[in-house]
């Protein structure tokens, strides 16, 4: 029995990023249509604080595979040059079980991640959104740059984060690589006043506030990913519409909803939808050019098992990976 590794640069030559939207958008569809197994996401915190151990198995009724992610979250990753997320994708042939496939977690969650709240943006944000606020400097934010213009004719990029000065190099890093206008503000509030805005840091305590959007912004909150951490302030999620990859997910794991909800600026009412439903049609999208939208991202397992089967599928093809012996 063989089973392929697929490393992080054997994804980016066979993932391009718009056609990682695309699959988020079948991704979703799936998902909130019920044509999926996906369990809440087991979360085991580390001790001392240093992060977090998920385990998040899954199936699509409409592949041929299904799968699990195991990774791991460590927010002081960074400061060593690592990854935030890291951990591999597992794929298995659903007739008999058989495992066929471990593929990079970092790479492939980044993608997803970022392609994810791109297919948000596309469907929530202004047609005429030209420029792009991101509060963070790692690996999620440059995804998310690329990501984002794939869907919006973005002409500047500002970067925030706490560290000025790798803020500065990531930007002038982004502004070669684009081709397009990338700088680092030292102010988070210029960062906020844009067209779209995307948090991609480890935050537990907000870094956007609601008084510095401009009417008419979308927002994409991806940091955050347990009840008490949050990365945009109440008065932010009050003035928006809101809609959330999974309902399910975000009423047991977001605070960036659930203290708002806890603070009653909001209710659980008040959350729009699902992305699914919203491609769909079975739920309303932006009313007009000055209602503020908000995407809350928590990730979900069906985003990974599209991707790896997309990118599995080509590198067999392609004959890219490591054919590694298991019998």
């Amino acid at each position: 029995m063989a089973i392929r590794i697929i490393g992080a640069r054997q994804i980016r030559a066979c993932l391009p990023m718009a056609e990682c939207i695309r699959l988020m958008d079948q991704a979703m569809r799936a998902f909130s249509a019920a044509r999926t197994v996906i369990p809440v996401r087991q979360v085991m915190p580390l001790e001392e604080d240093r992060g977090y151990f998920f385990l998040m198995p899954g199936s699509m009724s409409d592949s041929p595979f299904y799968g699990a992610k195991i990774a791991s979250l460590q927010p002081d990753n960074p400061k060593l040059g690592k990854p935030t997320v890291q951990g591999f994708v597992a794929l298995f042939e659903r007739e008999s079980g058989t495992p066929v496939a471990l593929l990079d977690g970092a790479e492939l969650t980044s993608m997803r991640t970022a392609a994810a709240s791109a297919l948000a943006t596309r469907e929530l944000a202004r047609r005429d959104a030209r420029s792009h606020g991101i509060f963070g400097n790692g690996v999620l934010a440059a995804a998310h740059i690329e990501a984002i213009a794939c869907v919006r004719p973005v002409e500047e990029v500002r970067v925030w984060g706490r560290n000025n000065d790798r803020a500065r190099r990531f930007a002038a890093e982004q502004a070669e690589l684009r081709g397009i206008v990338v700088r680092a503000v030292n102010d988070p509030a210029e960062a906020a006043a844009c067209d779209i805005v995307s948090t991609v840091t480890n935050a537990a305590d907000p870094v956007v506030h609601g008084r510095w959007l401009r009417p008419g912004c979308h927002l994409n909150l991806v940091g955050a990913h347990a009840p008490q951490h949050r990365e945009a302030d109440s008065e932010a999620v009050a003035r928006s519409a809101v809609y959330v990859d999974s309902l399910e997910a975000a009423m047991e794991e977001s605070g960036d909803i659930l203290i708002p909800i806890g603070e009653e600026r909001i209710t659980r009412q008040d959350i729009v939808g699902e992305i699914g439903a919203l491609l769909a049609g079975t739920v309303p999208g932006r009313s007009g050019d000055r209602q503020m939208t908000l995407y809350k991202s928590l990730g979900i397992v069906a985003q990974d098992l599209a991707a790896a089967e997309f990118v599995y599928r080509a590198a067999e093809s392609r004959a890219l990976g490591t054919l590694a012996d298991l019998s």
